[in-house]
């Protein structure tokens, strides 16, 4: 094939056909023609050389050029693409460095090797420009929903004819055991758009929380105006979904809105999920209500909210716990995914076997520790007593209001109760020296002598090692594992100490020990107010 017989304006018919049939810019096909003739070009007249190919945009003229740059002397390495002053001045008037000489070189034919490398090139080019093309169109709307044609199925995954391009839905993304046929309408939310070296990825979900609120935004004209907002989705794909509502106006009913006349709105989200019975529940800022609410059918007979460590314990009927848990557990785990709290069942007589142990067991304590008889220490306990330290440094009038309590009886039950505490406190004293404690570990502020039992016997044993403890280790937390929460145990957890208190001694023993510039630790934390200011003024 040679450039010079060939009709030059059928380059231009070529680029614009392969264009307008892969919808890109024709310009693109262009330069991919420009960069396989130069390829061809190179392999006939050297790899070394600089050869450059230019096709004009109206006649097809394809021009071939041969491109020199001017160099230092001693940098000269390329004598085929590049030249010293000294050589250029035979060709060029003034040349300086970085200038570049062009003579333009004659066409080359196009062997058979050379032309199908040439093409390779050409089609390369143009996927690249295609896969932009699809990228730029498609990233802008992950998070929708999109409608499409099934093409195939390969490995129980779908392969989705979404108008420019393709997508995939893979197996675990679908509903139940659904199965499609090529030809059949499909609707998908697009989870994910990814440029990858195949291409761009449009990855696809019918199990998505977010396909059900986007389904319900197409349904309800008032979350499509805001007047009503989704505000959380927990689904269990194809069997059972609980959606929270929460309404902006006080004269639209959220959950009726929802609904729809007569079940239509809601129904016809059910019957795109395939049957998935939904379950629409009023959000509530009050986060036991709101459980209440997501728990429903079943009744709640009391919620008990424990929000450092995340976790809820509800409280009900005997005859309503198999409701509340739901089949194969189900309704709890919903309710669950839903307030984003672990939540705990228990029946009314469990609770009330629980309130009674721990009542006995109080009421013991009292018992042994202050030498009470078995009445006295239940009056304590019944009138909210739960520790020692409670009834040893307790204002006076609190132990007054007990019946057949005088003030003799009061300060002989604070003297007890105080004699007790310091003699355990020596005893424990006793033992972490015995350890290995430090001094300046048992004199720093904050720490018991229990506590520093605690540490000495998990190696903490001066106030270095304890400056090195984070927060967590002392005060305990959460983890999450195989999507497990799981309880992590701090070494002071027992004596009540949360992470806040845990990070404070921390660092103040940092500062003690001058690891922390204490102007530097009142600058950051006045930083830190200033941020929560501005956040809570946004």
């Amino acid at each position: 094939m040679a450039i010079t017989s060939a009709n030059q304006l059928e380059l231009l018919q070529t680029a614009e056909a392969v264009a307008r049939e892969k919808m890109i810019d024709p310009g693109l096909v262009v330069e991919a023609m420009e960069e396989s003739l130069a390829r061809a070009a190179k392999s006939r007249y050297g790899a070394e050389m600089d050869i450059r190919v230019s096709i004009d945009r109206k006649t097809g003229r394809a021009t071939f050029t041969r491109v020199r740059t001017v160099v230092e002397d001693e940098e000269l390495e390329n004598y085929q693409a590049e030249l010293t002053v000294q050589q250029a001045k035979q060709y060029m008037a003034d040349p300086k460095i970085g200038d570049t000489y062009v003579e333009e070189v004659p066409p080359v034919e196009l062997g058979r090797i050379a032309a199908q490398s040439a093409k390779q090139v050409i089609l390369q080019k143009v996927r690249e420009a295609e896969r932009d093309r699809q990228y730029e169109e498609f990233k802008d709307r992950a998070g929708t929903i999109i409608n499409g044609l099934v093409k195939r199925e390969e490995y129980g995954n779908v392969i989705v004819d979404v108008g420019r391009g393709e997508a995939i839905l893979r197996r675990n993304e679908k509903i139940g055991r659904e199965s499609y046929r090529p030809g059949d309408r499909i609707r998908c939310y697009v989870k994910d758009v990814r440029r990858e070296t195949r291409g761009p990825q449009i990855f696809l979900s019918r199990t998505a929380p977010e396909f059900m609120r986007e389904l319900f935004k197409m349904e309800v004209p008032e979350i499509y105006d805001c007047i009503i907002e989704v505000k959380a989705v927990a689904r269990d794909p194809g069997s059972r979904a609980k959606i929270a509502v929460i309404s902006y106006d006080n004269g639209i009913d959220p959950v009726g809105a929802c609904v729809g006349m007569r079940g239509s709105r809601v129904q016809a989200v059910v019957n795109e999920l395939q049957g998935e019975k939904i379950d629409i529940i009023p959000w509530n800022e009050d986060v036991p209500t709101f459980l209440v609410n997501a728990l429903q059918p079943a009744e709640v007979s009391k919620v008990v909210l424990d929000e450092e460590a995340e976790r809820i314990e509800v409280v009900v009927p005997d005859e309503q716990l198999s409701l509340a848990i739901g089949r194969r557990g189900q309704n709890v785990r919903l309710a669950s995914q839903l307030t984003g709290l672990d939540i705990d069942i228990m029946t009314e007589e469990e609770e009330s076997k629980r309130r009674q142990k721990e009542f006995e067991e109080r009421t013991q304590l009292f018992m042994d520790t202050l030498d009470l008889d078995e009445f006295f220490a239940q009056l304590l306990v019944s009138e909210g007593f739960t520790n020692l330290e409670e009834v040893a440094y307790v204002e006076m009038d609190e132990l007054l209001v007990i019946d057949g309590v005088d003030e003799d009886t009061a300060a002989e039950l604070q003297t007890r109760a105080q004699e007790y505490l310091e003699e355990q406190a020596r005893k424990a004293e006793a033992r972490a020296r015995e350890l290995g404690a430090d001094d300046t570990l048992l004199a720093f502020e904050g720490l018991t002598p229990q506590m520093v039992v605690a540490l000495a016997e998990d190696g903490v044993k001066t106030l270095e090692d304890f400056a090195t403890c984070a927060d967590w280790e002392l005060a305990g937390g959460w983890t999450t594992q195989d999507g497990q929460r799981v309880k992590d145990d701090g070494l002071l957890e027992k004596f009540g100490i949360d992470l806040e208190e845990a990070q404070n001694m921390v660092m103040t023993a940092r500062v003690m020990l001058g690891w922390v510039d204490p102007e530097e630790l009142v600058s950051s934390s006045e930083e830190t107010e200033e941020e929560a200011t501005e956040e809570a003024e946004e």
